[in-house]
């Protein structure tokens, strides 16, 4: 399971951190199946969002890497077994605080996010 962990660790560190801090939908696409859903909270009101509708929001703002305001983003802890795992996140972006949950699943040889919820804290 290490050697899957790593994978895991690489796909998140590549697409998923590379794509939110550049605002690059190609990575952020590679990473999400298509029919991912986005659930949470942001500042305590209710969040839900399709894959696509959380990409266009990507798109449409500025990057955090344009931003020039601190980005830090880290791996907090990785579970797998057999093809599912859970991955939970700490992004520090645009002055918010957000932790988050990613189900993956490997599908064709690729880890993908297939469920991500998420929430913000103060700092």
């Amino acid at each position: 399971m290490k050697e899957q962990e790593t994978l895991i660790r690489e796909r998140i560190e590549n697409y998923y951190f590379k794509g939110i801090y550049e605002g690059n939908i190609g990575l952020l696409e590679d990473i999400f199946q298509e029919e991912t859903l986005l659930f949470g909270d942001i500042n305590g009101a209710p969040y839900k969002k399709t894959v696509k509708e959380y990409l266009v929001g990507v798109q449409g703002r500025v990057s955090p890497k344009d931003s020039g305001k601190p980005f830090k983003a880290e791996i907090m802890s990785i579970a797998v077994i057999n093809t599912i795992a859970t991955a939970k996140l700490h992004v520090q972006m645009y002055d918010a605080n957000y932790y988050n949950f990613m189900n993956l699943h490997l599908i064709n040889g690729h880890w993908v996010i297939i469920s991500k919820t998420l929430t913000d804290v103060p700092l």
